[in-house]
């Protein structure tokens, strides 16, 4: 054949192997239809693409004829070299050859006479792996060969390539999806509205800082005259603290059900997520019950704190830190009671997440003095309005900085 006709025909295998990759919108098909192509095109028995780790700096083999999956160091043998030099290494003669591993052929009793090794590359150099044909079925590879081959990589290279990223952002669509139902299902499970509780104005909020958060909130009446109030903040924000938050808030709304003992209630949540949660982890989280006719809040503080009890018509804040150890650390702990909140008209108690005071800009927290003031001069608020004004000073305060943690908040306001 002459080079007019051989530069032709090449042609026409090119564009019909582009033509192949083009209808394929998936990696492992993709790959499939280079190995054939690669096959039908140098006209051999068998054929491998190895793809390029980086992190690891191995060809693992996605697509062999005949064979399991094959890894190796990206510096071994001949597919080693043909990724390191980028250039195609034509073996007339696989057994004479030191570099040629025969193991493969060992396992799979196939006898490789010669190959054809070439670089699947992107134009700019990047390596994504490299071809490999075995066996032409006319004799021996030729330099005809050889061009074709070096074009079919960079071909090749490209469409590869061109998946990943396609593959990639498809992953990342997907992940995104799974996180919005997931918010979803969260966010279902805060409270739908703020409760009514004669005599008390209550209102709580939350805004995690990612998709999902590791903070919660939850009010759940017990009768006519007592609500059960619930804040918390598992380590962590994200997918798994959500999680950890969601079995937490289900484990209290069941024992509670059967159990009115707040002690026992929080100590039986605790030896429960001490058998679930790994070493790493656990939760703050701070369980009361509001009984509307004695004026009163008897709750637990498992690691969280402070709360603030403001008093009504004085500069008095009296601020309480946890009663007893964060919850999933120690399995049987002591889950006393913390001294009770005995509320007078006008009086607020705040529980919140620390997300607000240690939201820094420029190295400074927001800190509790300013929390505090902003609190003070705007008793009168209703409490759903307090809140919002808490964070548009936090945000004020930030300048713009980002929110690296979730925010969670309640208040309860004695009416007068």
């Amino acid at each position: 054949m002459s080079d007019k006709k051989s530069d032709t025909h090449d042609l026409e295998i090119l564009v019909e192997v582009a033509r192949q990759m083009s209808e394929t919108f998936e990696l492992e098909p993709l790959l499939l239809s280079i190995e054939q192509a690669g096959r039908s095109a140098l006209d051999c028995e068998r054929a491998t693409i190895f793809l390029y780790d980086e992190q690891s700096d191995e060809l693992y083999s996605k697509v062999a004829t005949g064979t399991e999956e094959i890894r190796f160091s990206a510096k071994r043998g001949i597919a080693g070299e043909a990724a390191q030099t980028r250039s195609v290494s034509v073996v007339p003669d696989a057994y004479a050859d030191p570099r040629f591993n025969r193991e493969i052929d060992q396992k799979t009793g196939y006898h490789t006479r010669n190959l054809l090794t070439l670089p699947l590359v992107t134009p700019d150099e990047q390596l994504i792996g490299v071809l490999q044909v075995l066996n032409k079925r006319t004799g021996d590879f030729t330099s005809s060969d050889e061009r074709l081959a070096g074009a079919l990589g960079s071909l090749t290279g490209l469409a590869i390539k061109r998946q990943m990223l396609l593959d990639e952002a498809a992953e990342k669509q997907k992940l995104e999806r799974d996180l919005n139902i997931a918010r979803q299902i969260q966010q279902n499970l805060l409270p739908k509205r703020n409760p009514r509780l004669e005599g008390f104005d209550i209102a709580g909020w939350n805004l995690p800082a990612d998709q999902t958060g590791g903070d919660c909130y939850d009010f759940y009446v017990l009768d006519d005259n007592k609500l059960a109030v619930l804040i918390a903040d598992a380590t962590g924000h994200g997918i798994g603290p959500a999680l950890i938050v969601a079995q937490c808030r289900s484990l209290v709304r069941a024992l509670a059900d059967v159990n009115s003992d707040l002690s026992r209630v929080a100590a039986r949540v605790n030896n429960l997520l001490c058998e679930d949660l790994p070493s790493d982890r656990f939760v703050t989280l701070c369980l009361g019950v509001l009984d509307a006719q004695a004026h009163r809040l008897d709750y637990v503080s498992a690691g969280h704190g402070p709360q603030f009890h403001f008093r009504a018509g004085t500069d008095d804040v009296q601020m309480y830190s946890a009663s007893v150890l964060p919850m999933g650390i120690m399995e049987e702990s002591d889950m006393a009671l913390a001294e009770p909140i005995q509320f007078k008209p006008g009086d607020l108690f705040m529980m919140l997440t620390d997300g607000f005071t240690e939201w820094s800009c420029n190295g400074e927290q927001y800190g509790d003095d300013r929390l505090i003031d902003v609190v003070q001069k705007n008793m009168d608020r209703s409490c759903a309005e307090l809140i919002q004004l808490i964070y548009q000073e936090v945000l004020r305060f930030s300048k713009g900085s980002p929110q690296l943690d979730d925010l969670t908040i309640i208040l309860i306001k004695c009416t007068p």
